[in-house]
């Protein structure tokens, strides 16, 4: 008999679909806001809409040899989270109480925002170069779950 997958597991993988669109040369990242099992909207790491992004023009942080979780300001890109952000409020969803899942832990901008859209939970399986995140999460109540990678492999019955 098949088994079903659990919740956190299906919109981890979401996620990683999500972040199969990036743009970024370093890292694919893709964020999924949900709540009461609804997805409101996603996101994935990439240039300004319209922008020439790091497929075309190289990436910056390689180029000047930026550590990863240093320097955000030096990029091209806006993370997934920051574009999940934005994506609601060009449409008009309201985050406050979401879950994020997302395939990276937030750098300590993204997680200021989403602290401020008053998420109630960020899920991950991966990690950020930059821990900054936790204690202002802590502070603000976001319940974090590190949780393992997801099977990339798709099940279903024919």
């Amino acid at each position: 008999m098949a088994q079903r997958i659990s919740k956190d597991e299906y919109f981890l993988k979401i996620a990683s679909v999500v972040a199969e669109r990036s743009t970024c040369l370093r890292h694919h990242v893709g964020a999924v806001a949900v709540k009461n099992k609804h997805i409101l909207t996603t996101g994935y790491n990439g240039a300004a809409a319209g922008l020439k992004d790091c497929l075309e023009l190289g990436c910056l942080r390689d180029q000047q040899n930026i550590a990863s979780g240093t320097r955000q300001e030096i990029c091209r890109a806006i993370h997934a989270e920051q574009n999940v952000i934005i994506q609601a409020a060009l449409h008009g969803v309201n985050l406050e109480a979401a879950t994020i899942y997302c395939t990276h832990t937030p750098c300590i901008i993204c997680a200021k925002m989403l602290v401020n859209s008053r998420i109630e939970r960020f899920v991950s399986f991966g990690k950020y170069a930059d821990d900054s995140f936790v204690e202002i999460f802590k502070e603000a109540g976001i319940k974090v779950e590190n949780v393992n990678k997801p099977s990339f492999e798709i099940s279903f019955l024919e």
